[in-house]
């Protein structure tokens, strides 16, 4: 069967009368469906005609959030080209490493990610072409974005690729070790929308969409671009840094429906506050939660604070969005909630027997957006992808309605005294107390080499750090929970460590202890 991306996510547009239509919001910039088509189709021809890209060659895209992104993304997509965004924090030896697994000929980076990058490209030889967007620079090997894709054919017939075809990679970003090159196929996008956008959100031509998650991985990836542009709806995008006050500002000037964040960014918004007014969230019609688990006290303050129910879910960058979800009007706090329509999900044991209803167990997944393979790790693509299901790497325990409840990483579960401790427990009750703005619980042998858990606990504002208050947090969870899923230390610290996605990286904070 033919499928190409580009020209189902934005072709069709047209086609069916909603040329006029506003794909994209950005700043004072506004491009519609048939903007953005002219600008595709342009990045496109230069790719091909220019460039000389050719069907299935990688493309990098290390770039801030905008049209040119999005531009590069379908126009590579459109010839048949394979495109890879990669994450804008990453360091210089990060992308060295992707850029000379992928093999990527061109890099298209924005001119203020230049310099971290510089290195890495000289570094590999793969890549013939260098395109920088936003600003000119004293680089000899690099082409202007908007010179090359104005200069280039407005016309383009898309390649006919199969729906089974290579469409676009992105690399996991993970909690440990090396990212891995997961290859996404022309169809996946559309399951994603169909299953989580449509089933889930009802998503709708009127809808607006902002994500503070950025479109270089796969949770941005959907709900900036392919979501909206599932239905014709509008992508609001945001290039700077999402500080609370950037988020608020964003949302009460262009008023989304949908709204998608992390945990960690939504206990940011709720500990912003500015004196004699409240921020204007009204245009919300559902706040969604990713990249890891929501904990209840997040759900509650923020449906008080600001009348907008959070969908937690969980998804990765394997099954490119979201498979298991709260739904509207039903979200149960604390839980990641049931299937989204078209996946299937199981909790087996180590041997891959399903484990009984309430036990612990790891989850696996069954969906048609599964990547087809991790590249360059045969050995790695055995271990996690069986056939049509996909181990997730998470622990979860599910309740006689159906729902999941999260239970940590398979690699972050504590085993004290014989028993297996949640950190995503711990955690969701430390922060019900009025101190803790966020915190993240590992392991750490204690004088007789036994684990036991130990808090690692970022305060709000007002809170003061010392002796008494670590004593009145273990005091607070030993009320609360079994004695021996108490932490037996609390340390205060700045900020937790975090990925691109919002995902707590434990493995830093017990290399650390």
């Amino acid at each position: 069967m033919i499928l190409n991306a580009a020209a189902w996510f934005v072709d069709r547009h047209l086609d069916e009368g909603r040329a006029d239509s506003i794909a994209i919001e950005c700043g004072d910039l506004r491009l519609t469906y048939r903007d953005l088509q002219e600008q595709v189709n342009r990045a496109g021809s230069a790719l091909r005609n220019e460039l000389g890209v050719r069907p299935e060659e990688r493309v990098a895209l290390l770039m801030l959030d905008g049209p040119e992104m999005i531009a590069a993304f379908f126009g590579a997509i459109k010839i048949g080209a394979v495109p890879i965004p990669l994450n804008t924090r990453w360091t210089a030896p990060e992308y060295e490493y992707v850029l000379r697994d992928c093999g990527a000929r061109v890099i298209i980076l924005s001119g203020a990610l230049h310099a971290e990058a510089t290195r890495a490209i000289r570094a590999c030889s793969s890549v013939r072409h260098v395109v920088v967007a936003g600003q000119d620079l004293d680089d000899a090997r690099a082409m202007r974005f908007e010179k090359l894709v104005a200069e280039s054919s407005a016309v383009l017939e898309a390649e006919p690729t199969s729906r089974d075809a290579p469409a676009f990679w992105l690399y996991s970003s993970g909690t440990t070790g090396r990212p891995k090159g997961c290859v996404h196929l022309q169809h996946d996008m559309g399951v994603c929308a169909e299953n989580y956008a449509s089933g889930v959100l009802r998503i709708h031509q009127r809808d607006r969409c902002f994500s503070v998650a950025k479109l270089f991985f796969a949770y941005g990836l959907g709900n900036s671009m392919y979501f909206p542009f599932s239905v014709g709806a509008t992508s609001i995008l945001w290039p700077g840094a999402v500080t609370p006050a950037a988020v608020f500002d964003i949302i009460e000037r262009y008023r989304p429906t949908l709204f998608f964040s992390v945990p960690t960014h939504y206990a940011m918004l709720l500990a912003h506050t500015t004196p004699d007014r409240e921020f204007d969230l009204s245009s919300v019609r559902s706040a969604v939660s990713a990249g890891e688990a929501l904990p209840p006290a997040l759900f509650h303050r923020f449906r008080e604070r600001f009348g907008v129910e959070i969908l937690d879910g969980i998804g990765s960058t394997e099954v490119l969005h979201i498979f298991i979800s709260n739904q509207p009007g039903r979200a149960r706090p604390g839980s990641s909630g049931v299937p989204v329509p078209g996946y299937e999900a199981r909790l087996v044991d180590e041997d891959g027997r399903p484990v009984p209803q309430g036990e612990l167990g790891d989850l696996i997944v069954r969906g048609d957006s599964t990547c087809a393979f991790y590249w360059n790790q045969h050995e790695r693509t055995k271990e996690t992808i069986a056939g049509h299901w996909i181990r997730t790497g998470d622990k979860y325990q599910q309740d006689e309605d159906g729902f999941f409840w999260f239970a940590g990483r398979s690699d972050d579960m504590l085993k004290v005294g014989g028993i297996w401790v949640s950190p995503a427990e711990v955690e969701h009750l430390l922060l019900e107390h009025p101190a803790v703005q966020a915190c993240a619980v590992t392991g750490r042998e204690d004088q007789d080499g036994l684990i036991k858990p130990v808090a690692h606990v970022v305060l709000r504002d007002g809170s003061v750090a010392g002796h008494d208050l670590g004593g009145e947090l273990q005091q607070f969870a030993r009320q609360r929970l079994a004695e021996y899923k108490r932490p037996r230390w609390i340390e205060f610290v700045d900020a937790l460590p975090v990925t691109a996605t919002g995902k707590i990286q434990r493995f830093k904070l017990r290399h650390s202890s």
